[in-house]
């Protein structure tokens, strides 16, 4: 169940706690998208692989979806492969 708290604009500490110690390239374009709560917390969730138990039907909300993208973007990237 979301509480109201859910709805308020997630503050620095907030993502920090939430998604960990993050370094600036990272935090700050989140913090950029200016999410609420719940977005950190579906990004979160998403990232942990809870989302099997905690809704995998359920679609990201937009700005989740995007947090979820800034922080898995390095994942996409192979290295180099000499040949």
């Amino acid at each position: 169940m979301k509480t109201a708290s859910h709805n308020l604009p997630a503050t620095y500490d907030d993502v920090r706690s939430i998604l960990g110690n993050l370094d600036e390239t990272k935090l700050l374009p989140i913090l950029a998208l200016q999410p609420m709560l719940a977005d950190v917390e579906e990004a979160s969730i998403r990232l942990g692989g809870d989302a099997d138990v905690f809704g995998a039907s359920e679609q990201l909300s937009a700005t989740a979806s995007q947090i979820v993208a800034i922080l898995t973007a390095d994942e996409d990237e192979e290295p180099m492969r000499s040949g």
